[in-house]
């Protein structure tokens, strides 16, 4: 197949955070999410290193001539390409990070460092180092009796080349996140001029090495390779909860895949912290903008006050489907409901899960958790349900990573209440959202389904984009029913008819379908495939959507991150469209969509088309029945593909241009269904 139609993975991904920070860069953005774009930018970034990089790296250490599947790069190549995309990228960040500063102190926020600061300010910087930042510090000098210390993953670190009088050089390092003092420290009496606690060491260190002349000196950060293949590692007779605790501490130590300085160094200099800490020349990158723009969320809290320098203020509503003064379980058995994230508020599906944790007839729930909030009123539910004397089912999923801490201490407490936990599949990550009540009604055995889209975590079903069935078509329900025997059982699902259940009954069924478009097209009759996803990299799957435009079948699609297909190549993808929608909350729903009209199947989903989830990873994809809601479903996905704000085309080229209105009234599909929300739950 043409080369021209597929784009790498990686570099799919990076245009992804390319179009975040044009989030940064645009004026039509308020200030202060300017600034949170900025920052999501750079943690991105952070995670792509220790993940993606970190697994490339791997690679090309053990199988340099391997060629990934579509655009045939090696593992060299492909982070040859990442690092020339980084570096361009970094530079635009750098420039639009010293636009949004001179905006924030046009807003009556200064941040200094001492080129910027006059006398007093100084002296007052100077005491505060003295009194509160130096007694906390722990400099070491690296030499035969001092080792090169272990610098922690994402930890801020002053280096400085170290001079004696008799011409002997050793270098120093002095950690900056002392986790005592505050990041931001105040530089003014004013109480709205700071600076970053790093840029205060750094300047200081003459006082910290005192008998040494500072010959070179700057910020350093390292980043870590995260990507360890946990069920390689496991052994059977090994407590999978304490092993993966375990592996968690040792993700902290695993070899650099970048190292960041915030000024040039001599290259001796670098070529010696890269041997000291195994971190290839090629690996370096030099920042103007601070190493780590966390701090920017509290520059924005310090303009708190200024409300026209945020997003107008949205809050979930009701859902207009579901009455407030009687039981959720009572109204889902009259007939199917859909809750949609954020516009809708999660307290429905948080209520009907308190009922059946205090209903006497609800005998078992069963429910698969994969990142849930800190404070957790789910889990806060099931432990209630179990301490009320019912059959309490959760599957924990320990690999989700970076959440791998908060799982283990949740499923401690859920296992203390007496609920029954189990750890996922051998192989398989279990990122399904799926929830099974089974409650007994006129001497049988009943069941109450939900299948979302995201994770049970109440504080991001007010940032992403989720939809949530709830549903007692016991077809359904029986399905639901068969997935978690077999998660029980260490098994997978081997056949379904109406859930689809990955790893075997997802990608065959999504193939199945999209030949029934391609036959109807054959036909001459209308063929139609929508698709919401986050990611779409599935090589079956990309390479059956190329065969369905080939035969004319009409496909328009909404990939918010990584997309491997390229649209609009003549004679190959021409009868598809691809658009990105980036904005004040993360899409994350993923719909399917085959046909149009009464013939339309929809389906809301856990599973991107990517491999990992279509084959790797134990999914559910369920299909909205009720017409109604199926309706709703496609005119959500109607209103998202018309997005002329907020959205971005992807060209033939590979590029994205962003939309505009033209001569079409503007359209926010984020704002215009939270605006639906609210205007239906007046009604």
């Amino acid at each position: 197949m043409d080369a021209a139609i597929f784009m790498n993975r990686e570099l799919s991904w990076l245009k992804f955070n390319e179009r975040v920070l044009e989030e940064a860069e645009s004026d039509s953005t308020p200030l202060c999410e300017r600034l949170s774009f900025a920052s999501i930018y750079q943690s991105n970034l952070d995670e792509f290193f220790m993940v993606r990089v970190g697994s490339l790296v791997d690679q090309a250490n053990l199988s340099p001539d391997i060629r990934e599947n579509k655009t045939q790069m090696t593992p060299g190549e492909q982070l040859r390409e990442i690092f020339k995309v980084v570096r361009r990228l970094n530079e635009r960040r750098d420039f639009i990070y010293a636009k949004l500063l001179g905006r924030v102190e046009e807003a009556g926020v200064r941040l200094v460092d001492f080129r910027k600061i006059g006398r007093q300010e100084g002296e007052r910087l100077e005491r505060y180092f003295d009194g509160e930042v130096a007694p906390l510090i722990s400099p070491i000098i690296v030499g035969r009796r001092q080792p090169f210390p272990f610098l922690r993953n994402g930890d801020i670190y002053a280096v400085a080349v170290l001079e004696r009088k008799n011409g002997k050089r050793r270098l120093g390092i002095v950690p900056c996140n002392a986790g005592v003092f505050p990041r931001l420290i105040q530089a003014g009496a004013d109480g709205r001029t700071y600076m970053l606690a790093e840029e205060l060491i750094l300047h200081f260190l003459p006082k910290v090495f005192a008998g040494y002349a500072i010959r070179e000196k700057s910020l350093i950060r390292v980043t870590r390779n995260a990507d360890i293949d946990a069920d390689a590692l496991y052994e059977e007779d090994i407590d999978y909860r304490e092993f993966m605790a375990e592996l968690i501490k040792k993700r902290r130590r695993l070899a650099p895949v970048r190292l960041e300085l915030s000024r040039e160094l001599d290259g001796e200099i670098v070529r010696t912290l890269c041997k000291h800490m195994h971190v290839h020349k090629d690996h370096v990158f030099r920042n103007n903008a601070p190493l780590n723009l966390s701090f920017l969320y509290q520059i924005a809290d310090c303009l708190r006050q200024k409300t026209e320098l945020f997003y107008g203020r949205r809050i979930p509503q009701r859902s207009a489907a579901i009455a407030g003064d009687r039981p959720v379980l009572e109204q889902v058995a009259e007939g199917d409901k859909l809750l949609s994230y954020p516009y809708e508020s999660i307290k429905p599906f948080l209520t009907m899960l308190q009922e059946a944790a205090n209903d006497e007839q609800v005998v078992s729930i069963k429910m698969t958790l994969y990142r849930v909030a800190k404070q957790s009123k789910v889990v806060e539910a099931l432990i209630e349900a179990a301490e009320n004397g019912k059959h309490v089912l959760v599957l924990v999923e320990l690999k989700a990573r970076f959440d791998e801490e908060n799982n283990i201490e949740w499923s401690r407490r859920l296992e203390e209440a007496g609920c029954n936990v189990i750890y996922g599949l051998d192989g398989y990550k279990v990122h399904s959202k799926l929830c099974l009540i089974q409650r007994m009604e006129d001497g049988h055995a009943a069941y109450y389904t939900q299948i979302g889209t995201g994770n049970y975590n109440e504080k991001t079903a007010r940032l992403y984009t989720d939809l949530c069935l709830m549903t007692r078509d016991q077809a359904i329900g029986r399905e639901a029913a068969e997935v978690f025997r077999a998660l029980s059982m260490g098994e997978t699902v081997e056949e379904t008819q109406q859930l689809l259940v990955a790893p075997h009954c997802l990608q065959n069924r999504i193939l199945a379908m999209i030949d029934e478009e391609i036959a109807r097209a054959r036909q001459g009759e209308d063929a139609y495939i929508g698709v919401k996803i986050n990611s779409l990299t599935d090589k079956a799957i990309i390479d059956r959507l190329v065969q369905a435009s080939c035969e004319g079948v009409t496909i328009e699609m909404i990939v918010r991150g990584i997309c491997c297909l390229i649209p609009g190549v003549p004679g190959a993808t021409e009868n598809i469209r691809v658009i990105s929608v980036v904005g004040r909350f993360q899409e994350h729903s993923r719909i399917y969509i085959f046909g149009r009209g009464l013939r339309a199947k929809a389906y809301i989903s856990s599973a991107d088309f990517m491999t990992r989830n279509t084959l790797r990873r134990v999914e559910v994809a369920a299909p909205v029945n009720d017409p109604a809601l199926r309706q709703r479903v496609l005119d959500l996905f109607d209103t998202m593909l018309r997005d002329n704000v907020q959205a971005r085309e992807m060209q033939s080229d590979g590029s994205y241009v962003r939309r505009t209105p033209g001569d079409q009234p503007p359209l926010n599909a984020q704002e215009t269904l939270y605006q639906q929300a609210y205007d239906m739950a007046q009604k």
